[in-house]
């Protein structure tokens, strides 16, 4: 630890004692991100203020080959930011400036630990807001949502964040302050932009992020839908697609995630319904209006028993608390459970939602499911007590076979939590070892010794992954192998 402790000599002569922890309990504090099944102490963290600052942590890191892990709120759920033992966290949620929001070019400018709902407050007053929407946006960063290319309930309608970044300031690898694109839509050139949005930190460092704005839609309608089962709320949510109609937003609970909805914020759900269906159209009052027709009669159709229309902002902030707050709820029914993010094609929803519920009861495990239906992304959350001998391990199998499920029907292991520690297992499943070296060009490209997010995304050596295999000297002549 010579190193390290050279280092954060080094770092607290540049950047003030304050911003720089070594204390072996306050370093406890940054151990895990928001999936606390991986836990790492780090070796040293950092707290810069400005983009000079973290040129200056990371160029000391690589001038001492010591490992580096970019964080923001720390509320990621695929141990993206988990930290290196041996290497430095730069913690970035105190880089919270709004630089500027500019109505006229319908963008805004902002450092990367400013929270997501702030860029909305601050756009609002200029009849804008910014689109992406995950569930944790009231306290999660845009630095992680560039990170993960998080998602949200609206991104069915708007897309992800990385349809809303438009230019970057970035810290490479080596510790250069670099900038990529800026206000104007698809500069020339290669998209490095596109390559940076949702590479897990493994690229570099976001120290400020320029994102387009949305003008706030004239009007806006949503409705609850429930129903006596799964099947039929898929049903209807494949039925609203089909008929040229593209809500805002199709989300679908189930009838254990509605329960732990109802007891953690009261929402009061339709009783004994399967499942329910969240469907926001926003857009012109007369296209909205006559869409709002349309996704009633289609649920009717295919056997809603209840459909409640919210009356104002008060009801509608109501549907949606039950379905922004079904994660952290799940804690009131279950004392520990596993959050997954797959995705399926939207119309076998049915057939791989009755698979998982085969396979949960036949390892004796409860598994809770609500999900971006519109675009088939899953979020089941695998309920299990860590206090009892196997259902930990129980609990595990049926969150694999949950990703297994999602590759089988064509569709991705993660949709908006990322790869992180927690899915570079799964990534051969998905891709061939040409396709893992071919990625990890790129990789090597920004960062060629590793020092970057090391050991996320990618699998072991071992398995073709964090290091380029040897075969890739043949394939691309002129490329350096580790």
């Amino acid at each position: 630890m010579a190193d390290i402790d050279a280092l954060a000599l080094a770092l607290r002569a540049e950047l003030g004692p304050e911003q720089v922890v070594t204390d072996r309990q306050t370093l406890r504090t940054y151990e895990c991100d928001g999936l606390a099944h991986y836990k790492v102490i780090p070796a040293l963290v950092v707290l810069p203020h400005t983009a000079a600052q973290v040129a200056t942590v990371v160029k000391a890191c690589a001038a001492a080959g010591v490992p580096f892990v970019a964080r923001g709120s720390g509320t990621g759920l695929s141990g993206g930011a988990l930290p290196h033992a041996e290497g430095v966290l730069i913690v970035t949620a105190q880089m919270r400036r709004i630089v500027e929001i500019a109505p006229a070019d319908e963008r805004a400018v902002v450092e990367p630990g400013v929270i997501n709902l702030q860029v909305t407050r601050a756009a609002t007053p200029h009849g804008y807001y910014y689109a992406p929407d995950p569930s944790s946006q009231q306290i999660c960063s845009i630095g992680g949502n560039v990170a993960e290319n998080s998602g949200g309930a609206h991104c069915l309608k708007y897309g992800f964040t990385t349809n809303h970044v438009t230019g970057l300031q970035i810290v490479t690898p080596d510790g250069d302050l670099v900038r990529l694109g800026g206000r104007a839509l698809d500069p020339p050139g290669y998209d490095l932009i596109g390559a940076f949005v949702g590479s897990e930190g493994t690229l570099g460092v976001a120290t400020e992020v320029t994102v387009r704005l949305t003008r706030l839609p004239e009007s806006v309608r949503t409705l609850l839908a429930a129903f006596t089962s799964i099947d039929a709320a898929g049903a209807a949510t494949s039925a609203i697609i089909a008929a040229g109609v593209v809500p805002a937003a199709i989300e679908m609970m189930d009838a254990l995630a509605i329960e732990a909805a109802e007891a953690a914020v009261a929402c009061g759900y339709p009783p004994g319904a399967a499942a329910v269906l969240v469907v926001e159209l926003d857009g012109p009052s007369a296209e909205v209006e006559a869409q709002f027709e349309q996704v009633t009669a289609l649920c009717t159709k295919e056997g809603a028993f209840e459909i409640r229309i919210a009356a104002d902002e008060a009801e509608r902030a109501l549907f949606w608390k039950g379905r922004k707050s079904a994660f952290a709820a799940v804690g009131r029914i279950s004392p520990d459970y596993i959050v997954q993010d797959g995705v399926i094609p939207r119309t076998a929803l049915p057939e791989v939602l009755r698979r998982i519920s085969e396979v949960a009861d036949s390892h004796g495990v409860r598994v809770a499911n609500v999900f971006h239906a519109g675009d088939g992304n899953l979020h089941p959350l695998v309920l299990f007590d860590a206090r009892v001998e196997g259902e930990a391990e129980r609990a595990e199998t049926v969150s694999g076979a949950i990703i297994d499920l999602c590759i089988e029907y064509g569709g991705s292991i993660t949709g908006e939590h990322g790869v992180g520690m927690d899915k570079a297992k799964y990534m051969p499943r998905m891709f061939g070892d040409d396709d893992l070296d071919t990625m990890q060009l790129v990789r090597c490209a920004f960062d060629p010794d590793h020092l970057s997010n090391p050991g996320k995304v990618f699998p072991t050596p071992r398995l073709c992954g964090e290091r380029p295999g040897s075969n890739l000297a043949e394939r691309f002549p002129g490329v350096e192998v580790f």
